[in-house]
């Protein structure tokens, strides 16, 4: 039986690989052809890494291999979202969190005129609405509003505003 040795390395040279195939009495040639043909699948399983995201200078960032964009990639990329135009509303980073990650919900796959709530800390607690997708250019984009409660029974506090979805599932607050 001959012995064939290969060692493979993803795109990025990074992670390695080897293997050994016993072979039987193949001619030289089907051995050949049947290391590369394993190498071949094996290499197919591998990924690259890459994203369509692109950093603030419009570079392309870089994603971990065969992981799919965090929701907090999507939540910063709202940059604040419009909970943070609420004049009067001071969020916690967890308050913020859930807020923004309601935002993103209802941008993304809440059907117009739906509600996503949240709850924050103490009596705080809010509420996205959508309104009908349309489109601008390529760009899908949506109205909405983000109403905010303090405390029970006070006056919800409202901000309106619009957002274009990326090519990269973000979207962007106009």
């Amino acid at each position: 039986m001959g012995w064939v040795a290969a060692t493979l390395r993803d795109a990025n040279g990074g992670k390695q690989f080897s293997m050994a195939i016993g072979l039987p009495a193949f001619s030289k040639t089907a051995r050949s052809g049947i290391v590369l043909l394993s190498i071949s699948l094996l290499s197919a399983c591998t990924t690259t890494s890459g994203s369509d995201r692109l950093d603030e200078t419009g570079e392309q960032v870089a994603a971990a291999v065969s992981e799919p964009e965090t929701s907090a990639y999507y939540i910063q990329a709202l940059n604040g979202g419009l909970v943070s135009r609420i004049n009067g509303v001071k969020l916690s980073g967890s308050d913020k969190a859930r807020a923004l990650e309601a935002e993103y919900k209802v941008l993304e796959a809440a059907p117009s005129g739906q509600t996503v709530g949240w709850e924050g800390s103490g009596d705080l607690k809010g509420e996205v609405m959508a309104a009908v997708p349309y489109q601008v250019g390529s760009q899908n984009c949506r109205q909405y509003t983000h109403s905010v409660v303090i405390k029970d029974g006070a006056a919800p506090l409202v901000a309106r505003g619009a957002a274009c979805r990326n090519a990269n599932g973000s979207w962007t607050p106009l």
